[in-house]
């Protein structure tokens, strides 16, 4: 192709547009790869530029056609086949909060309803809590109402018939919906009441709104009907959410719709700004129009790996539009259909590193992500951010290295660019010669014309060592680390942070981790990729020709995809009409995506279907969205491709580890995935390249273009550099070694080998030299720092296998469970996820047992234990301990904890609100063996749950043994689990440095509180802190704090308190302990490892019978849920740290059916669910309105799946105006809860701050106490004993029921329950002095690795 020669059609161009860089992939139309023009440029030079892509694509054409286009003449488009593009407009509008002003309409009693959100809040120990902000300026609350007529947890599962509204006619109340579930219409919407409503909205000037209303999904005509009148009024923008994703869940629902009104004009905007740029038309439209003469394809990448046209892009769909273009990338240039080897995708760049995962020739998608924190439901491909990238900052805290999450961002960024940025990853491996600035673009500096600054980060180097070595070796120069020792010391932590979400990602769903090959990209990733695959166990490292550019290559390759969703209901079934009614439902979603397609200019022969149904097993919200088995795959199911059913089980056993073969399978949705495949004729596969090429070692010198001195494992070596345009496909070159050019640097560590392919290098893994041995009269802070992790990250996996492995709702879905290690003594190393109320009680049970065991147990013994005598908070809470042996000592303890939802007692739940003995609460063991040298004691674990609690009178046994029995061995396996993974630790290390680093580690936390003892002794000048807070009965909590400020050192002394009290709020100790540490970390407010060294320094002095220390036979349910939060309050106060929260958990529980005594047994169900309120105010933030407080940190059941579940209505869930204490920081407010019962119910609440309120501290007012209120039905003649139908007008009565009370509702009536507010901080009237601080990990990509431990932190 001669320079001059006019070009046909057929430039092809992909670009992502990134934060810091702009990537631009060209091909001339061959298709070829050696024929691509890669251009790199700054997302952001407006001294240059105004729109970066534009500005690539003009470079692009000018190469192409020879001739210099100049800037701002408009692009020809009769070269340009088609332009694929990834942006980030839509992320950036909203991680900056610059989106379209929108209003959000939704039905009345929800204005709240994503201020709310699901009430847990983000970061469990910080006082101030900062939740993100709502994307609407302006609610509006349309009376309107439907509900399901049917409920999942009916005993007689009874299904309503009910036709369509088309066929019922329009006055219908009961009618079919789109999930095929019958719904009822509660109250029609007002046409003119609406259109008043939305006009006063539009004389506001606010031009896109966003709707969603109660069982929109299923029950779409209500939005409808308000989408037509605002776009009668005039709105430019309309976002209907059964129009974007038909999907149950009320809250993502309604922050997805508000998240489409917010962006997608930001981005119709952008995107006509950057058509502005050209001559010809972009999209199918303007191909049509113009008979293919001037206008050019154009297509956006979706956050689910799939093209859109320009036309159809919109915000909901946009946020992930970067990142998965790599995915996309890296998945079709790694993986080999053949070998089916699954490959974990690495991306590490400037200011984020990403991880993902491909197997099985499909992507992972999840329906639920975060980002900036909005909750999107969409198809999304699952990525997951674990880490700031290059950008990640380094810290030196408490004695412990530490590496990010904060962030250089793009701008400073690291200190090596020339902007006055602070110390980085970037830094650290340009100082220790793994970044050659010969290699880095020379963008730096006031022209931007210089290179990297080495000298800046030296510097910088310098001046950390110089803090470091001060506190680890004050003037014992032999302890002193070296500059090297400290920059090396901080990439070993950043690697040790980001396997620890890799492995997350892998294990928790069934994959082996060592089992993958490893796809790294970004500019970054090839700096880590070799240490990375080590730590994982991974032997084979991918990296791609164009990895720094990979995300515009995936674009390059990607299919343009039209995804549709419809919601269901039904019971799968082989039999009947069930397969025929989905596969219908299957045909008529294809045939609407064949359309679509077909539009946009594709044959039929080019359509392909991926079809998909959304699987769960009734009774739990795990569904699984399963795709229809191909041939190959049919074939093991009898060949039938419809065999949903065996693709689910399997599916689920491998995901889980269990099925459930006596439940049912419900479908939820049922989904299909057209694509249209675009470009055929990839290059050939890894694989395919590794059989037929033959490679040759290079000999030293050889293809060489330096030497530097790089450091490595102990040292500096001299380290042969290449560049990778010189090297040829088959050399192969052996470890050290750095492979670069000018967008990437690869770091080939010595005993790997790099071999060169014609798409990619490959890294082989060598075999890992055996440790050195370790010190163990030194504490090394780099080891220190890993151990910390290494302990923790064992802690999370046991925590994952027992969530796999249980059965029970409680511990897989709401993870109400911990996992923990311990030393030799009992003394607690690592606990997770780290739920406050168990952190420094599970120490005390393991070690009480240790007491009671010594010197009689064997290798194969499992001790089980849930008394509040012996280290237990309350019985549903029950701990089994494993001891590991090294011939016949015991060297640690791992013990795993879970609240089981039913242990016997007196009520459903094992939570009664009015119990007065431990007996009725349910069964209580001592100290039992679960296992006997490997056996497990089922008859003996039989008797204690089932049998002994039925001998007191009015309880019962357990009410589901076999759950019981179930989650009893999962407890088990998963402290195998752990005892495996720390005896590898050992192989690894040896015994005598992991013990000495499990002590080491309590240490460091031992010092940290040492540390904040004498700074609060400084501030409150050595006086002793004192405080008193007293329970709704009246019984004080007292509590007097004497520091010793020389030894760091503090007495708690809660003499003073109230006795043991004849109802259920006595707490056992141990609860207290956890309060205590629990108010330390925040006080600490710095991420330090929580164990048995938090409380060292600390003497707790706790009256013997007080109701703080009660008798071994006293009542302590309500001890763990509402003792443990007025303690917080308490410790607090005396701490003079913030104002008094909620002081609550709420706790509410419903339900019908049991086998009380002497009568026969009648199928029910129990619902239990706690409650927020409001935060109390501080000395540097406002309160914050609906969260859980301290102690407690559990979701609320979303309003949709509530009705779905339970005969319930939900008529109000808001917050609770005015119940805010006020201040010159105001507290949060509390919330309002209206449930209405639609069949009679025993309904219970357990609840405390309905006498006493909330206090507010420096002057700020103390907050409202909470009510629960009865709604009941009577007869209107003034005598509530009136039988309803007996005659007589119905008259609803309003009655408190106090703190703690149980009563039998009636069909129609309510419980309300009014949760406190917040205490306020401050007088009134006083500037405020908040400081607004944004949580370093905002902008991070939330998939199914931050959502699990979301989850498992707001399961406390």
């Amino acid at each position: 192709m001669t320079d001059k020669a006019p070009l046909k059609r057929g430039i092809r161009i992909a670009i992502d547009r990134g934060g810091t860089f702009t990537d631009c992939v060209g091909n001339p139309g061959s298709g070829r790869m050696e024929d691509d023009v890669i251009i790199k440029l700054l997302s952001v030079d407006p001294a240059n530029y105004d729109d970066a892509p534009l500005e690539g694509i003009r470079r692009l054409l000018s190469k192409f056609t020879g001739k210099e286009i100049p800037r701002g003449e408009p692009l020809d488009t009769s070269v340009i086949e088609s332009i694929r593009m990834g942006t980030t407009v839509a992320t950036n509008a909203l991680l900056e909060r610059k989106g379209e002003d929108i209003a959000m309409v939704v039905t009345k009693g929800f204005k709240d309803c994503l201020e709310i959100g699901n009430q847990s809040r983000p970061n469990i120990f910080d006082l101030a809590i900062r939740k993100p902000g709502v994307l609407y300026k302006k609610v509006v609350e349309i009376e309107e109402r439907v509900t399901l007529e049917d409920y999942a947890e009916d005993p007689e599962r009874a299904q309503t018939e009910a036709q369509s509204q088309d066929e019922a006619g329009p006055d219908a109340i009961l009618v079919k919906g789109l999930s095929g579930e019958a719904v009822r219409i509660l109250q029609r919407p007002d046409e003119e009441k609406i259109r008043k409503q939305l006009q006063e909205v539009y004389d506001q000037g606010l031009r896109s709104i966003a709707v969603c209303l109660m069982h929109g999904y299923t029950y779409p005509n209500h939005e409808a009907l308000v989408g037509r009148i605002a776009q009668d009024i005039g709105f430019d923008h309309v976002s209907l959410s059964h129009q974007l994703m038909p999907m149950i869940k009320l809250v993502p629902r309604a922050t997805s719709v508000c998240a489409d009104a917010y962006l997608t004009p930001a981005i119709k905007k952008y995107i006509s700004g950057f058509a502005a740029g050209f001559k010809g038309g972009l999209g199918t439209e303007r191909v049509k129009k113009e008979k293919g003469a001037r206008g050019a394809r154009c297509e956006f990448m979706q956050s689910d790996g799939g093209l859109a046209d320009v036309d159809s892009f919109s915000g909901l769909r946009a946020i992930l539009s970067g990142p998965a273009g790599g995915v996309v990338g890296y998945a079709l240039t790694s993986y080999d259909p053949e070998t089916k080897i699954p490959v974990i995708g690495f991306d590490m760049g400037g200011t984020s590193t990403d991880v993902s995962r491909y197997g099985s020739g499909r992507y992972d998608h999840v329906f639920e992500t975060t980002t900036a924190g909005v909750t999107i439901q969409s198809p999304q491909l699952d990525i997951n951010t674990v880490a700031a990238g290059g950008g990640s900052r380094l810290f030196w805290r408490n004695g412990l290295f530490v590496v990010g999450p904060e962030s250089a961002s793009a701008h400073p960024g690291p200190a090596c660019y020339r902007k006055g940025g602070p110390l980085t990853i970037t830094d650290a491996n340009l100082f220790l010669g793994r970044l050659l600035p010969d290699f880095f673009p020379k963008i730096f500096g006031k022209n931007e014309d210089e290179g990297l600054d080495a000298e800046a980060s030296h510097k910088l180097f310098e001046e950390l060592s110089e803090q470091i070595n001060q506190d680890i070796a004050g003037d014992d120069k032999s302890k002193e680390m070296s500059l090297d020792e400290v920059a090396y010391g901080f990439l070993k932590i950043a690697n040790e942070t980001m396997t620890r979400p890799i492995r997350s990602l892998t294990e928790a769903r069934g994959f082996d981790t060592s089992k993958h090959r490893l796809a790294t990209f970004g500019g970054a990733g090839g700096q880590h990729a070799v240490a990375i695959a080590e730590a994982l166990g991974i032997k084979q490292i991918l990296i791609h020709r164009y990895s720094s550019v990979l995300s515009a290559y995936g674009m390059a390759l990607a299919d343009v995809v039209d995804e549709r969703q419809e919601p269901d209901s039904k019971v799968w079934s082989d039999e009947g009409d069930v397969v025929k009614h989905l596969q219908e439902k299957m045909e008529d979603l294809k045939s609407k995506s064949r359309q679509a397609l077909r539009d946009q200019g594709f044959s039929d022969e080019e359509i392909q279907f991926e079809e998909y149904l959304n699987m769960r097993y009734r009774g739990t919200e795990s569904a699984l969205m399963i795709i229809k088995p191909s041939p190959e795959e049919a074939e093991e199911f009898g060949g039938n491709q419809w065999a949903f059913e065996r693709a689910f089980v399997k599916v689920h056993e491998q995901e889980f580890g269990f099925t459930l073969p006596d439940r049912d399978i419900i479908i939820d949705d049922v989904r299909v995935r057209g694509i249209g495949k675009s470009f055929e004729g990839l290059e050939k596969t890894v694989d395919q390249q590794l059989k037929e090429i033959t490679f040759k070692d290079l000999s030293k010198g050889q293809k060489q273009y330096g030497i530097r001195q790089v450091y490595f494992e102990g040292g500096r070596q001299e380290t042969p550099v290449y560049k990778l345009e010189d090297l040829a496909v088959g050399d192969k070159l052996l470890g050290p070694a750095i492979l670069a050019d000018g967008t990437q640097t690869i770091v080939v560590t010595p005993g790997a080998t790099a071999s060169i392919i014609h798409t990619h290098v490959i890294i082989k893994i060598g075999e890992s030299t055996p440790q050195e041995k370790t010190d163990t009269k030194v504490v090394d802070p780099i080891l220190l720092s890993i151990f910390a992790h290494r302990f923790m990250a064992i802690a999370e996996q046991m925590g994952r296998a027992l969530q796999k492995t249980s059965v029970s709702t409680n511990v897989k879905e709401r993870l109400d469970y911990s996992c923990a290690l311990f030393d030799s003594e009992g003394g607690l190393v690592a606990n997770a996820p780290h739920l406050p109320v168990h952190l420094g009680s599970m120490s005390t049970c393991v070690r009480t047992q240790a007491k009671i065991w010594e010197g009689k147990l064997k290798p194969g013994d499992v001790l089980v234990s849930n008394h509040p005598m012996f280290g237990g908070t309350h019985l549903p809470d029950i701990t089994a301990i494993t001891p590991a042996f090294s011939g016949d000592k015991i060297v640690f303890y791992v013990a795993s904890r879970a609240h089981h939802a039913d242990i016997g007692g007196i009520l459903p739940g094992s939570m009664p609100p009015h119990s007065r003995e431990l007996y009725q609460e349910g069964a209580s063991i001592k100290s039992e063996k679960l296992v006997s040298e490997g056996r497990f004691n089922e008859e003996r674990m039989t008797e204690l749950l089932f049998d002994e609690p039925a001998q007191y009178p009015g309880c019962s046994g357990t009410r589901c043994l076999a759950d019981n029995i179930n989650d009893l061995k999962a407890q088990v396996a998963a402290n195998q689990k752990g005892i495996t993974l720390i005896s590898g630790l050992i192989e690894e290390y040896g015994e005598e440095v992991v013990q000495f680093y499990m002590k080491s580690i309590q240490d460091n936390a031992e010092q940290s509180v040492k540390t904040l003892l004498k700074e609060v002794s400084r501030r409150f000048e050595g006086q002793d802190l004192s405080a008193v807070d007293y329970m709704d009965d009246g019984s004080p909590i007292k509590l007097k704090v004497s520091i010793d400020a020389k030894k760091g050192e503090a007495t708690f002394d809660f003499t003073g308190t109230g006795p043991e009290v004849y109802a259920n709020i006595n707490a056992p100790e141990a609860v207290t302990y956890s309060a205590i540490i629990y108010c330390l970390r925040c006080l600490i407010s710095e991420d330090i490892p929580l164990n048995q060294g938090c409380l060292k320094p600390i003497t707790v002095k706790i009256p013997k019978r007080s109701f703080l220390s009660p008798s071994d036979k006293a009542a302590v349910v309500g001890g763990n849920v509402l003792t443990s939060q007025r303690v917080t309050d308490v410790v607090l106060k005396a701490f003079n740290a913030c104002a008094a929260s909620q002081g609550c958990c709420n706790n509410l529980t419903f339900g019908f059916g049991g086998n009380e005594a002497g009568s026969d047994a009648v199928r029910g169900f129990g619902y239990y669910e706690t409650i927020a309120g409001g935060s109390g105010a501080g000395p540097t933030w406002d309160g914050s309105s609906g969260v859980h407080v301290h102690m407690t940190n559990t979701r609320i059941t979303d309003a949709e799946v509530f009705e779905r579940r339970y005969p319930v209505i939900l008529r109000e869930f808001s917050l609770r105006a005015g119940s805010r204490g006020k201040g010159q920081h105001p507290g949060g407010d509390g919330v309002v809860r209206d449930i209405e019962f639609r069949i009679p119910m025993q309904v219970s609440i357990l609840s405390e701050r309905r006498v006493y309120r909330p206090y507010g501290l420096e002057g700020g007012e103390d907050a409202e106490c909470g009510l629960n209120v009865w709604v009941r039905k009577v007869e209107g003649d003034g005598n509530s004993d009136a039988v309803e139908g007996s005659g007589g007008d119905v008259e609803y009565r309003y009655i408190n029921l106090g703190g703690k009370n149980t009563a039998s509702m009636k069909a129609g009536e309510h419980i309300i329950v009014k949760t406190p507010g917040g205490g306020g901080w401050g007088k009134i009237g006083e500037a405020s002095k908040v400081v607004k601080q944004q949580d370093p990990k905002h902008a991070w990509r939330k998939g199914s690795v931050a959502m699990r431990q979301d989850m498992a932190e707001a399961s406390a």
